[in-house]
């Protein structure tokens, strides 16, 4: 996925569906973002799991200012009860040093990645303890930036598909997933709108990039 790939893709999605055509109308097309494929954007997005963007960034910020750079050696080094002070939980530290092992031995080969179909990227990310589908989906799409993901599981992805469809209750991801099927094959780029519209009504943004820097 590059700018002139999603630009495209905006344009048949709201070609073809009125329901997306209204929701960029009223807030806009997003800029793409993307996060560097590596180890740095699987911490973040482990640290994003059931909390908010805002808090999530805070914690990953402490953890970079006590390790100085984002390597699996450095966050290795640290203790549980450092990152605790950081703001991660104990299920989130053996998470964090569960990838930071795979990825130091080499049992993960993260820019191997960038070789494989989908579903072998979601095999190999999710052998690991605390790496579930959501989290192989939002690295597939935001990272490695495939163009027809649809990460069911993601909260705001299921509040902001039933209000931009008028829908009476927050599908759950079986009914997420059929529901997704329309947007094929520019799943990813749906996906984004939504999430777009989601944030700028409650007044939200994306992750800064800066984090990343």
């Amino acid at each position: 996925m590059d700018d002139e790939l999603f630009q495209r893709a905006v344009a048949d999605l709201t070609a073809a569906d009125p329901r997306l055509a209204k929701l960029v109308a009223t807030h806009g097309v997003p800029a793409l973002w993307l996060r560097p494929t590596g180890f740095p954007s699987l911490v973040l997005f482990i640290l994003e799991q059931q909390v908010s963007l805002a808090s999530s960034a805070a914690a990953y910020r402490k953890v970079l200012d006590r390790v100085g750079t984002m390597v699996p050696a450095a966050l290795l080094a640290t203790t549980p009860d450092e990152l605790r002070l950081d703001g991660v939980s104990r299920q989130k530290d053996r998470y964090l040093r569960a990838l930071a092992v795979a990825v130091d031995t080499g049992d993960l080969d993260l820019d191997g990645l960038a070789h494989l179909d989908d579903q072998a990227v979601r095999r190999a990310l999710t052998a690991l303890p605390g790496i579930g589908r959501w989290t192989a989906d939002v690295y597939l799409l935001a990272c490695l930036g495939r163009p027809d993901l649809w990460p069911v599981g993601d909260r705001a992805l299921q509040v902001a598909t039933a209000e931009t469809l008028g829908l009476d209750a927050v599908p759950d991801q079986a009914a997420l997933e059929v529901l997704g099927e329309r947007w094929r094959p520019h799943r990813s780029t749906a996906a984004r709108l939504l999430w777009h519209g989601y944030l700028v009504r409650r007044g939200r943004v994306e992750t800064a990039g800066d984090l990343f820097a």
